[in-house]
């Protein structure tokens, strides 16, 4: 059920009063942003990026667009505290390099086999043992790598949110042929894959409850998650 969905949207709520209403999407956000990030993520900055994504929606929402001011307001606030995590990227280059390794690995595999690259075919490509794998993808879930918005939020297909200003035709298509694309890799994932993420991103269970779900250790559960969203950074390269 929408927490906020009896909240007015109308142009008879000033952006205070959207403001004010919506407080607790912010809380909400950074909570479940801050559970997959490391411990030194301070969630307070968190809120207060996501402060300021919300200011800025509440100042730039247009309601004739059909949107509901929630959802809008959830993606500037959401943007805002990936912004600001950007900023502050600790993430080794080594990290960084061996997960451009994987995921050339895996665009290797599946475009020779035409189906989704195992961790065993992986591992043998990298010439390295399954556990030397799994804790690739540890490092990389441990970082900023491994959030679900910044693999559709890569520098290159990045796209501002809707605003009150019409967009482009061009905007629009390469919207639409994003999310086809994005849905389609989606659906192709294996079956898996596609639970943890739909647990993670839509349910908004933790790893440990989804461990619970799936009878499997919460270690078990981040690899399997990393190598979905390996995967579909892989994809992405390709499009």
């Amino acid at each position: 059920m929408n927490t906020y969905s009896n909240v007015a949207t109308s142009n008879t709520y000033s952006s205070e009063d959207l403001v004010t209403e919506h407080l607790g999407l912010v809380k909400r956000i950074a909570h479940h942003l801050a559970a997959r990030l490391p411990d030194t993520v301070d969630i307070n900055d968190l809120m207060q990026a996501g402060m300021v994504g919300l200011l800025e929606a509440s100042s730039n929402f247009d309601e004739s667009r059909g949107a509901s001011f929630e959802t809008y307001a959830g993606i500037r606030i959401r943007g805002a505290m990936l912004d600001d995590i950007r900023k502050y990227d600790w993430t080794p280059r080594s990290v960084h390099h061996k997960y451009r390794k994987v995921t050339d690995a895996i665009n290797q595999i599946e475009n020779e086999t035409g189906r989704a690259a195992t961790s065993e075919e992986i591992a043998a490509r990298l010439d390295m043992s399954l556990d030397e794998y799994h804790k690739i993808l540890a490092d990389s879930a441990s970082s900023r790598l491994f959030s679900f918005e910044e693999t559709i939020e890569e520098p290159t297909m990045y796209r501002k949110p809707p605003s009150s200003d019409a967009p482009r035709p061009e905007e629009e298509l390469y919207e639409e042929q994003f999310r086809d694309r994005l849905a389609g890799s989606i659906d192709q994932l294996p079956e898996r894959e596609k639970l943890v993420l739909s647990l993670y991103y839509e349910q908004e269970l933790n790893l440990k409850e989804i461990g619970a779900v799936l009878e499997v250790s919460e270690s078990r559960v981040c690899q399997i998650h990393g190598q979905a969203v390996m995967r579909l950074r892989a994809a992405a390269k390709r499009w």
